[in-house]
């Protein structure tokens, strides 16, 4: 469902979802390792940042299939129609594309790009990006089951009525402490890993915000969104903190 990696399938009832979003970041554990793969295999045989910067930028997508940056897509549309809820809500539903969202998330790509080439020059902080795919992905699994959906339909409806919301948000929760942690453990980096946790955590307490008074809930595309923009928090601090640093 979250990815394009091929698993066995079993049928959606409640039952065999009770427990899904908890398995979420180990997607982004996927991708990390990938990642790691592709920045060792650069470094090996010297390659240019730029052709190191595409392939990272492109890994995600491959991975994940690209079902958090339709959300991404979606949700900007729905942003910048300037419209009533009701009309956001329906432009979260439309199949079709506007305008604003291939040109944001063009402007999200570059943005990406740049950041992983910086990264490939200045790589003291490349652990974060490592790490920060599966953190983003505790916080949009949280986000399904700690939030009221904003229509009783769609993906992020179905998964929340059959998940144990309350077991499911306490291990995402748990899961986002131990990355960092295991962060901590591997760089020693205190300091960068409390600047991610705030601003992370300061994401979600907007994101929240603007799921409740612009959509009047969370919906798929809006759990999407919140990934793809914590995927890119974690890749700012790393591009930034590596120049500091």
């Amino acid at each position: 469902m979250y990815s394009a990696i091929p698993v066995p399938q079993v049928n959606w009832e409640k039952k065999t979802m009770r427990w899904t979003l908890i398995f979420l970041p180990l997607v982004g554990v996927v991708i990390g390792a990938i990642q790691w793969i592709w920045f060792m295999f650069c470094r090996h045989f010297d390659a240019n940042m730029l052709f190191f910067a595409v392939g990272a930028t492109l890994i995600p997508l491959c991975i994940s299939g690209g079902i958090h940056l339709d959300g991404l897509c979606d949700t900007c549309d729905a942003l910048c129609s300037f419209g009533d809820r009701e009309k956001r809500l329906a432009i979260l539903k439309d199949p079709h594309v506007g305008a604003f969202g291939p040109m944001w998330i063009s402007a999200f790509f570059l943005l990406e790009c740049g950041c992983f080439a910086q990264i490939y020059a200045k790589s003291a902080l490349f652990p974060v990006v490592l790490c920060g795919f599966a953190l983003a992905r505790t916080m949009g699994g949280r986000k399904v089951v700690a939030s009221p959906c904003a229509k009783d339909s769609g993906l992020a409806h179905i998964f929340a009525e059959n998940s144990d919301k309350k077991m499911v948000s306490c291990v995402l929760c748990a899961e986002f402490i131990i990355i960092l942690l295991l962060f901590i453990w591997l760089t020693g980096h205190v300091l960068t890993a409390a600047v991610l946790a705030v601003l992370l955590i300061a994401w979600y307490g907007i994101h929240e915000r603007l799921s409740i008074r612009t959509f009047g809930g969370i919906t798929g595309d809006l759990a999407g969104f919140c990934i793809s923009i914590s995927e890119l928090l974690c890749l700012v601090v790393a591009a930034v903190g590596g120049l500091v640093l």
